[in-house]
């Protein structure tokens, strides 16, 4: 009988992260990172007047908010570090389009290998770099240009070359994380400045829960209970897999006959994990940015009524996230399962699934699967990310404004993503330490 090893437990975990030093020093890695980024966020940017420009901001949370957030506090501060992973993630999503529609691009993807991936990673960096400036010369000349202490050209270049450095220092942060510390860095670090703006959020909510008395600890109670009916429904998400049956067929080896073996193929109920809220929180944020650098009265309006969610129409917000989501994780899916090379591998490896014919047939069947997997776990992402928005501005209780399920779904996201590489790289210790033995 063959005994099969069982996941480690929480408190196995921990002594074996203690004890392996290979793992001791990627988490090292990553929380010095980490650190070294959130201080950034409080180095200031010089020549602002920062009583103006806190007095102007106080009013625009639905157009800063998200931003604020993604930033770690850093648009809100005049940080260095303002962007933050913005420029990165933005760019991240114009070479994945891009991919898709030029042949040469997804070439370097598929069949270049490790080469091609590189190659496609090094230009992600040139139009971070390019997005980046873009981003810091709008963002010095039409909006912060206002709050200068000495306003002007110089000014302008000065404020975009430490916005652009910043930027490209935290790519750089978060790329060193992915290669030499646990996780996935732009995740981390979102997940790091979300972390970073709970104590405000908490604080706020405890000031209002002690000015509005027992009709507001009712609602903040409410309010706390969608937020954890929320959570176990990202749970269920991120972890929901479909197991599609696969037979092997049998294989003489020498002298020895393999008899039949079963196995499964398992797919995600949400493939793309996190990144596709990401993502569309960032397309999101892209229309309040230009209201806000523009100052067009017709375009704010329009922003502020059918793109914010506390605008008067909140269903056309509802709707345009909805439809990014479900984009994005169609997109993603796309990028990560391909039906066709699943169905050439299951053949070249003499299976198949049982009462679907190899080639063609088994990856349309593959392919049906995915579109219907993808389909369900993108519209319940959907429903999760916009509930809780809807039950905060249905109670009146704004101080999580912001911090809603769009920040619940990266936070658990990214947790449950780093949690089980931590656990591969324990279990993998274990087994070098078999072998050594």
């Amino acid at each position: 009988m063959i005994s099969r090893d069982k996941a480690p437990t929480a408190q196995e975990t921990f002594m074996q992260m203690a004890q392996a030093a290979g793992l001791r020093g990627r988490l090292l890695v990553t929380v010095g990172i980490l650190i070294l980024v959130r201080l950034g966020i409080f180095l200031p940017i010089p020549g602002i007047d920062r009583a103006r420009f806190g007095e102007a901001i106080s009013g625009n949370n639905s157009v800063f908010g998200l931003l604020d957030i993604f930033s770690g506090r850093g648009l809100s501060t005049l940080g260095i570090f303002a962007l933050g992973i913005l420029p990165f993630i933005n760019a991240s999503i114009i070479i994945q389009l891009l991919t898709a529609a030029i042949p040469s691009l997804e070439n370097l993807q598929k069949n270049e290998g490790e080469a091609g991936r590189r190659k496609i990673s090094q230009i992600t960096r040139y139009v971070t770099v390019v997005w980046a400036i873009v981003q810091s010369v709008a963002f010095s000349a039409l909006f912060l240009q206002q709050f200068a202490l000495n306003p002007g050209p110089i000014f302008v270049a000065e404020t975009a070359i430490a916005l652009t450095a910043g930027s490209m220092f935290v790519m750089w942060a978060s790329e060193l994380i992915t290669e030499r510390g646990i996780g996935n860095g732009a995740s981390l670090l979102i997940f790091v400045n979300i972390v970073a703006s709970l104590p405000k959020s908490l604080g706020d909510t405890i000031d209002l829960v002690q000015v509005g008395g027992r009709e507001i600890v009712g609602r903040v109670i409410v309010l706390v209970l969608v937020f954890l009916a929320t959570i176990v429904g990202i749970v269920f998400v991120q972890e929901g897999i479909r197991r599609i049956p696969i037979i092997s067929a049998r294989r003489q080896v020498g002298r020895r006959v393999l008899a039949e073996q079963r196995s499964y193929l398992p797919l995600r109920l949400n493939s793309g994990g996190v990144m596709p809220i990401i993502f569309a929180a960032a397309i999101l944020s892209l229309p309040l940015l230009i209201a806000n650098f523009t100052k067009n009265p017709e375009i704010a309006n329009i922003v502020s009524t059918y793109l914010s969610p506390s605008g008067s129409q909140p269903w056309v917000y509802a709707l345009v996230y909805l439809t990014s989501i479900i984009f994005f994780s169609y997109f993603y899916s796309s990028l990560i399962v391909n039906p066709v090379d699943v169905a050439q591998n299951l053949k070249k490896m003499g299976s198949s699934i049982p009462g679907i014919r190899p080639g063609k047939a088994t990856s349309e069947y593959i392919e049906r699967v995915i579109n219907r997997l993808t389909f369900l776990g993108a519209i319940f992402l959907g429903f999760v990310a916009i509930i809780p928005t809807a039950v905060e501005s249905a109670l009146g209780v704004p101080t999580f404004r912001g911090l809603g399920a769009t920040s619940l779904l990266i936070l658990v996201g990214v947790a449950i993503d780093t949690a089980k590489q931590v656990q591969t790289y324990v279990i993998s210790q274990r087994y070098e330490g078999m072998v050594k033995q």
